[in-house]
């Protein structure tokens, strides 16, 4: 098949960027495969972080070509000309946040009139964690304009089924984030990140008010009278970073809680989750998170709340273990008991079973049943 990607994709950056690099490698393999980009993904006043490129260092895919404006329609219309040129068989959009939907669905649209081009939405999640105006509308327009779909959670595959109950669809778990290399040994990488061998864990990702860190911090709080935990906060803060130091501050953590407040290059993403005893998903909400693939990939525990898709990533106390949500107590428990009983080296051999069917094939085989 002759397949165009259209999403987040190097030289922008962050979990997406990595996603569609991946997902082109393994659709490239058995098809020709083109991805396009955005030369504006976000107005800059919208965008919460401190820049939408990758500036950091690290190995990189190839430059996708700049082409979509996300807000400029005429633009939409100059991309699906170019993209019926090319006539692919399979169109591609990373589906995320319905502020999208117009552009997406217009390009699919226009793209679609009068050739054979079918159109694939692979669903991060159909409505937003943080919801705005517009949200269903943008959605409805979207999902109206594609001919097949790729959930990753259930709570996704409701929410399809909600808008398009008639939906073409594959449930697929998203596949492992491979791109950041094998582990690294706990003592190697704590000793370059000059960290001392207290029990560590870690919270990773841009952080915003609907994953729980302010929670965490309250467990973290409750944890330390009876552990010398470190708790290590690796992300880009896109939620008010003040507060959380200030929270920090209040409940007596400095000396148990490390801060990196900045995006962390591809090369030394190893390294701060092979420092880790585990990986903690305290969210409020969630359909599913690329953080417990990336943790999945270095061989670590998690232990997540029971919100979304979270759940689904844990076989509950043989991976991990699975927490009521916005309940800090029960959280701290969780964590008191994974050191208590040893559980990083009983859940160590079946985490790497278990990373096994996150395959990038399994994608690769959806795909192709889908559009067949």
């Amino acid at each position: 098949m002759k397949i165009v990607i259209i999403g987040t994709a190097y030289p922008l950056r962050g979990g997406i960027a990595h996603y569609i690099a991946l997902l082109g490698q393994a659709l490239g393999e058995r098809h020709e495969v083109d991805t396009i980009t955005f030369k504006r993904q976000y107005p800059a006043f919208l965008f919460p972080g401190k820049t939408q490129l990758e500036d950091t260092g690290g190995p990189h895919p190839a430059p996708a070509p700049e082409m979509v404006d996300s807000i400029n329609p005429l633009n939409w219309v100059r991309v699906a000309r170019l993209l019926r040129k090319r006539r692919p068989d399979l169109l591609v959009f990373k589906y995320w946040l319905p502020f999208f939907g117009p552009c997406f669905g217009t390009i699919a649209a226009l793209t679609k009139r009068g050739t054979s081009t079918r159109v694939l939405f692979i669903c991060d999640n159909i409505l937003p964690h943080e919801h705005r105006p517009f949200d269903t509308l943008f959605t409805r327009f979207a999902l109206k304009r594609a001919d097949c779909f790729i959930v990753q959670s259930e709570s996704v595959e409701r929410d399809l089924r909600r808008f398009q109950p008639s939906a073409v669809y594959r449930h697929v778990p998203h596949p492992v984030y491979s791109l950041f290399g094998s582990p690294a040994g706990k003592e190697e990488a704590r000793k370059a990140l000059h960290l001392d061998p207290r029990p560590t864990m870690l919270f990773f990702g841009y952080i915003r008010a609907y994953k729980g860190l302010h929670l965490l911090l309250e467990a973290t709080a409750r944890v330390v009278r009876e552990l010398p935990l470190r708790l290590l906060i690796v992300g880009e803060f896109y939620d008010d970073e003040s507060a959380y130091r200030t929270q920090i501050k209040s409940l007596g953590l400095e000396a148990h809680v490390t801060i990196v407040s900045d995006y962390v290059p591809n090369d030394q993403v190893r390294l701060y989750f092979s420092a880790a005893d585990a990986v903690l998903l305290p969210y409020l909400s969630a359909t599913q998170s690329g953080i417990a693939q990336i943790a999945l990939n270095f061989d670590k525990p998690l232990i997540v709340t029971d919100v979304g898709g979270l759940a689904e990533n844990v076989r509950p106390n043989v991976t991990g273990i699975v927490v009521p949500p916005n309940n800090p107590e029960l959280f701290a428990d969780a964590i008191l008991r994974f050191y208590r009983e040893g559980l990083e080296d009983t859940f160590l051999p079946a985490v790497r079973e278990e990373k096994k069917k996150y395959s990038w094939e399994a994608m690769v085989r959806a795909i192709e049943e889908l559009v067949s």
